[in-house]
């Protein structure tokens, strides 16, 4: 079974909509490493069991995220913030070559500081 990599970030997302077993057998296989074996034996399941419950959360995780998007939303702002951040130095070092307005270079912190803080 091919681990798909995006799993583990949408199981902190949606992680509560799981059952707490769900939970537990997903983050053994994706968080922990665990083969479907190795969780089979310690939770006394077979491993088509551990295979079908990961799959059916994988399944849900999924469709939690084709509906709701949130990850996706996740990433388009942490690309905003990073364009923000790139966008305040090059301000900052405009200003520099121009004069250096002291209220551009507290202004250019404050967004750029901010920024950081969304991140």
């Amino acid at each position: 079974m091919a681990k798909n990599l995006e799993i583990p970030l949408l199981l902190d997302i949606y992680g509560p909509c799981l059952t707490e077993k769900q939970r537990e057998l997903v983050t053994y296989y994706y968080n922990d490493d665990l083969s479907l074996s190795e969780i089979a034996e310690n939770e006394g399941i077979t491993r088509q069991g551990v295979r079908d419950a990961v799959k059916r959360s994988e399944t849900l995780l999924l469709k939690l995220e084709e509906e709701l998007g949130f990850y996706a939303r996740q990433r388009e702002n942490a690309k905003r913030v990073a364009t923000i951040r790139d966008s305040m130095v090059k301000i900052a070092e405009v200003n520099r070559r121009y004069g250096s307005a002291r209220e551009i270079n507290d202004l250019t912190q404050m967004i750029y500081d901010l920024a950081e803080e969304i991140d």
